[in-house]
């Protein structure tokens, strides 16, 4: 039997990773263990832990890796330390991260001097902000990738990586976004006391090379939104430096009638919202991947997902400054929701199948841990 760990350390990377968890907790071959940490952790943020052990996982170990002021630096130094000694116990055959936050990148870490193979979900893209630097140093010290496209994996390659080690599986949360078992509007609205008959979505992250433009940033977001007279189900930010200053503007909106405010929403729950909102509006990585596979127009606000649009992309993003006239005329000119469906272009909702499969082969388990950089020619 495989020892498996997988670390998770915010709501959206699980949102990426649960559909790839369940297909391993469902093969004897396997045994899944669970790392939470991070946002997962914060009361503030909606214990989201408590949402993950509802989905019935059972090898499940908790670790708090920060409070709500510890710097990126140490949040990164705790998490080392405790899956350090975490990993020494169980002692796993394969680490699963996802993405670009630091957990991530601590789990490639621990995994790489400890001599157990790395799996990477996701590397490859590019975004703005420091997340792009730890999803490429990720893919560094990671020995398989797991991507999303085939740009992703010329990327990769680009970095050095063999293409044998590289493979292409598709966006695992469209496995959850494609299933006939997402809850119905009525319901959601119904569990989070939505009033509103049409709404639209706000998520809305600090971006950390600019934290001393963001008070600015943020008032000019709030003006608009308030000004634009509109229904909001509004999700808090991540945990990334600057998230006060975001929160702390949502909390003046508290009473207002037209904004409902919310630390964070279960993943089934957030996409049957969003496959029913007006559009999305902020910074969020679901605005660029996850609205368009509902149709759901998106007006993506600053530079934070910079470099993650693809050419052939056939629905609407607006990207925009944050200047409080430009969001309007954006939301302005927002189209139907629906009208415009986006391609395949990141995978068929069969991840999880096409994961299990490189699994169940005897080829990864054999990769060498000791990499090797892999010149182009």
């Amino acid at each position: 039997m495989k020892k498996i760990v997988f670390l998770t350390g915010t709501r959206a990377d699980y949102g990426k990773l649960k559909s790839l968890m369940m297909k391993i907790d469902q093969d004897p071959a396997f045994e899944l263990n669970l790392f939470i940490t991070g946002m997962h952790m914060h009361s503030r943020y909606g214990s989201t832990w408590r949402e993950i052990e509802k989905d019935g996982f059972r090898q499940v170990y908790h670790f708090i890796n920060q409070n709500h002021s510890t710097p990126m630096d140490l949040t990164l130094s705790n998490t080392i330390s405790g899956l350090s000694n975490y990993v020494s116990e169980i002692k796993p055959d394969l680490i699963v991260v996802h993405g670009d936050r630091l957990e991530a990148l601590a789990g490639a870490i621990v995994g790489a001097f400890n001599n157990i193979l790395v799996a990477h979900i996701e590397g490859g893209e590019v975004s703005g902000t420091i997340d792009e630097s730890i999803r490429h140093a990720i893919t560094k010290f990671a020995h398989l990738h797991f991507v999303s496209n085939e740009e992703s994996k010329r990327r990769i390659m680009q970095l050095g990586e063999k293409s044998e080690h590289i493979y292409v599986i598709g966006s695992p949360d469209i496995d959850i976004m494609y299933s006939e078992t997402l809850p119905s509007l009525e319901k959601v609205k119904q569990r989070y006391e939505i009033p509103f008959s049409t709404y639209s979505i706000v998520m809305y992250h600090p971006v950390t090379t600019q934290v001393d433009l963001l008070p600015k940033h943020v008032e000019e977001f709030k003006k608009a939104l308030l000004q634009s007279g509109h229904n909001y189900v509004v999700i808090y930010p991540n945990n990334d430096k600057g998230s006060e200053l975001i929160i702390n503007a949502y909390q003046e909106l508290e009473d207002h009638p037209r904004f409902i405010i919310y630390p964070s929403i279960r993943f089934e729950y957030f996409l049957t919202l969003l496959k029913h909102a007006q559009y999305i509006i902020g910074n969020s990585s679901a605005g660029i991947r996850e609205a368009g596979i509902y149709g759901t127009p998106t007006i993506d606000v600053g530079n934070r997902q910079t470099g993650r649009y693809i050419s052939d992309q056939d629905f609407m993003i607006q990207h925009v400054g944050e200047e409080q006239k430009k969001i309007l005329e954006a939301i302005a000119s927002v189209p139907p929701h629906g009208v415009i469906k986006q391609s395949n272009l990141f995978g068929n909702g069969d991840s999880s199948e096409r994961f299990m499969k490189i699994l169940q082969s005897n080829a990864i388990w054999n990769t060498h841990i000791q990499k090797t950089f892999l010149d182009l020619i």
